[in-house]
Formats: structure tokens, sequence, C-alpha cells
């Protein structure tokens, strides 16, 4: 039983080795840029030794952008849920929005340009974990800013993920840490910003 408990973690490992690879060479190339050799010369091995992971590379995206959603939607419902009140659990999914954004911003440009290549239904799974994760932001907003419409905290809650997911271009010219800070006050602006009157 121990033995097959540390094979599988082994697996997993690899199988997580793997993705992080393709999304890497993926941002680097493009998803239509990068062959199945090239993925198994990234980590080491043969490009038909990763069929024992993947049966392919449709689906290696589509389980690289369902991976990401899923921990997103997991992490932002857990955040919620373990927060005192509205504005630290605001803070508290900004904060694990930042620290997403900066550790894996290729994960970002695969997703922005590669969807389109994911096969349904998988492409609707990601869309749902994401309208979930989206909801998750605009609930606890609300609870701050009554006054505005579900619409305008749509709006306000998508532009601002914008503003976060910049990092693929905006990362590197300041230390993670103070990147970081930088993001959380500027997204604490854009969510908590007053409407001018046109």
């Amino acid at each position: 039983m121990a033995q097959d408990m540390t094979t599988g973690r082994q697996f997993g490992a690899r199988r997580e080795e793997i993705l992080r690879a393709a999304a890497t060479l993926f941002a680097a190339r493009g998803f239509h840029g990068v062959s199945i050799e090239d993925l198994g010369r990234a980590v080491g091995t043969s490009g038909p030794a990763l069929y024992r992971h993947f049966p392919g590379k449709e689906p290696l995206l589509a389980a690289m952008l369902l991976d990401v959603s899923e921990r997103l939607a997991a992490g932002g419902r857990e955040r919620v849920a373990a927060a005192a009140g509205p504005r630290e659990a605001l803070e508290s999914l900004l904060r694990g929005h930042i620290a997403f954004a900066l550790d894996e911003p290729a994960l970002i440009t695969v997703h922005d340009r590669e969807l389109g290549n994911v096969a349904e239904p998988e492409r609707h799974r990601i869309r749902r974990l994401q309208r979930g994760y989206l909801e998750e932001w605009v609930r606890v907003l609300a609870e701050l800013r009554p006054d505005r419409r579900p619409d305008l905290l749509r709006a306000t809650v998508h532009a601002t993920f914008g503003l976060l997911n910049s990092t693929p271009h905006s990362a590197g010219e300041l230390p993670g840490d103070r990147m970081a800070e930088l993001l959380l006050q500027m997204g604490s602006a854009a969510l908590l910003a007053d409407e001018r009157p046109s």
C-alpha cells in the first residue's frame, strides 16, 4: 500500500512537472508552435512517453486550464469563508489572485491566447468555474458597495482582473514583494473607486 501511494505521488508530481513545462512553452511559442516532442524534451523524456499522463496535446491544454480555474475557484471560496468580514475577504481575494499572477504569468498568457483550442465540454467547465470565481468577488464587493448595480460590480471586477493579470508584461520591473503591494494598492483602489458623474 505504501509503495502504491509513493507511486501515485510520483505520478502526480510528474504530471505537474509536465503541466508547468507546457505552460512555459505554450506561452513562449503558442499552442500550435509546440510539438509533443518539444514537451517531452522539456521534461527530459520522449514525446510518446507523455501519453502515459495525457492522451494528447489538446487534453493537456484542457487539463492545464481546468486545473488553474479549479484552484482559483476553490481558493476564492476558502478565502471568503475564512474572512471576518467583506473588507477582509476582499483583501484576501486580492492577495490570493496577486500571488497567482506573480507566480504563474505563463498560465495567464496561455489562457488568454489558447482557450479557443480547448474542446467542449472542457471549455464550458472552465468558463463555469471562472464565472463562479468572478461571482465570489462580486458578492463580496456588493457588501461593501450596496449602492452599485450587479452589472457595474461585474464590470469593475473584470477590469480589476485585467490589471492584476498584467503580470506577463508588468512583473520584473520591481522586486516581487514590492510588485505585490503595488498591485494590492491599485486593485483595492480600482474595486472601491467612486463613480464620477458623466
